[in-house]
């Protein structure tokens, strides 16, 4: 069971696949399953909660002799508290270890084994004969890094990942590979940053590199996402690599966080506005239909009404195609930690109210461009006769959806005319053949 990012679900992938050669069997319900597995997030405090009820919840309908597993990013910050305030776990296991996992299994399952508890010291795993991938219908994960070492001061993913590890490239080229040979129409590229690749191998402008190789070793593969770029990061090699290879898709994710230099710079991030302005318009006028998603966070400590509307009147004048908003989180252990939780929990939702509105009417707006175009669609599933997939715009899970009339196969990759926009989504009708 995988709980949280996409990058915890490769994770997810890769232990099961590490289970399975060595002899184990994947079961899809919980109550059928000798071992029961949770990959856990740790990221906020709700995500947390989720992952402690779930375990909680599992350990109420635990079967004599089934095995519960705690695993993943939650573990790797609160290990001992998981343990010791959820009776029936059997073993924890934390992110940085998880390429373990098969050991702690046949600790657990043996039949001397009564309790065991996994937690090695913290070494960044580097793993070989095992895909980094997990594949969603026609859409595939593929991790080209893990760990971060930007120092945002709200984000505990460094305490919980560690420092930048990337992949090898020819690793991440046989995935790849292997991806196009299943018949995998979109690979989305994803890391804690995505721009930082090769950083530790001694590489500069790696990620655009890789996404050279990437399209020359599996021009199968249709579309190539890429996920989680770092401002101050998208550099002029990587504008250009995206302009002139088509399987790109012209879609970049770039969570700014805010758009008030003050703000930005308690968050220890890029404050650098004048870099956001100037490398948006580049990419717009290089990348034909280019579609940018962002994120940003509401009620940071210290964020004035004034420093609010900066960020307001920022998002107006960008006109995102796409954007994610989050309430302040209080982390305890991070930079932040001393600035405290200033701003009440009424304030923070009132904003985020107001700026959720303004995406939607830019969003409704955009999408209504697209109406009498043409878009490739790749579908995901089908309901009540109409199949719903998603355009080159949209990211699975986060963005929008592209409803087209008729039942098609999952996996498959249409051409439909849009023929009407709500806020988030779209519709259209397949083209005929010609």
């Amino acid at each position: 069971m995988s709980l949280g990012c996409a990058k915890n679900t490769v994770d997810s992938d890769s232990m099961s696949q590490l289970l399975q050669k060595a002899g184990y069997r994947y079961v899809t319900r919980p109550q059928n399953a000798d071992v029961i597995i949770v990959n856990t997030c740790g990221f906020i405090d709700t995500a947390r909660k989720e992952s402690t009820d779930v375990l909680i919840n599992l350990v109420k309908t635990k079967k004599k002799g089934q095995i519960i597993i705690a695993a993943g990013c939650f573990v790797q910050i609160a290990g001992d508290e998981i343990s010791r305030t959820i009776k029936g776990i059997d073993g924890t296991i934390g992110t940085r270890r998880w390429k373990d996992i098969v050991r702690l299994v046949d600790s657990l399952t043996a039949a001397s084994a009564s309790k065991a508890r996994y937690n090695l010291p913290d070494i960044s795993a580097r793993i070989d004969g095992i895909r980094q991938v997990s594949v969603q219908g026609g859409s595939a994960y593929l991790k080209i890094a893990d760990g971060c070492r930007r120092p945002c001061a709200f984000c505990a993913i460094p305490l919980i990942k560690g420092t930048l590890v990337s992949r090898p490239e020819s690793s991440i080229i046989a995935d790849a590979r292997h991806l196009e040979k299943a018949g995998v129409k979109e690979m989305i590229l994803i890391a804690q940053d995505t721009t930082d690749y090769g950083y530790d191998l001694g590489l500069k402008n790696g990620l655009a590199k890789l996404l050279t190789e990437l399209t020359a070793a599996a021009p199968g593969i249709k579309w190539i996402r890429i996920m989680y770029a770092y401002p101050g990061y998208v550099t002029d090699e990587l504008i250009e690599v995206m302009a002139q290879y088509k399987q790109i898709v012209p879609y970049l994710d770039i969570p700014l966080q805010h758009a008030h230099p003050s703000v930005l710079r308690r968050m220890g991030r890029p404050a650098n506005i004048d870099w956001v302005y100037k490398t948006v318009t580049k990419m717009r006028s290089t990348i034909p239909g280019l579609a940018l998603r962002t994120t940003f966070i509401v009620g940071y400590p210290g964020e004035t009404e004034k420093q609010f509307q900066t960020l307001l009147d920022f998002v107006e004048e960008m006109r995102f195609d796409r954007m994610g908003a989050f309430k302040f989180s209080f982390e305890k252990g991070t930079t932040s930690a001393p600035l405290g939780d200033t701003i009440p929990n009424d304030i923070k939702q009132e904003r985020f109210g107001r700026l959720m509105a303004k995406q939607q009417q830019i969003s409704l707006e955009l999408n209504q461009h697209f109406i009498g175009h043409d878009l490739d669609v790749l579908v995901e599933g089908t309901k009540q006769g109409i199949s719903i997939g998603r355009s080159y715009r949209d990211a699975p899970e986060i963005d929008g959806m592209v409803f087209v009339k008729g039942k098609y196969k999952k996996g498959q990759m249409l051409r439909v005319h849009i023929e009407k926009a709500t806020v988030y989504d779209i519709s259209g009708s397949v083209l005929p053949s010609v």
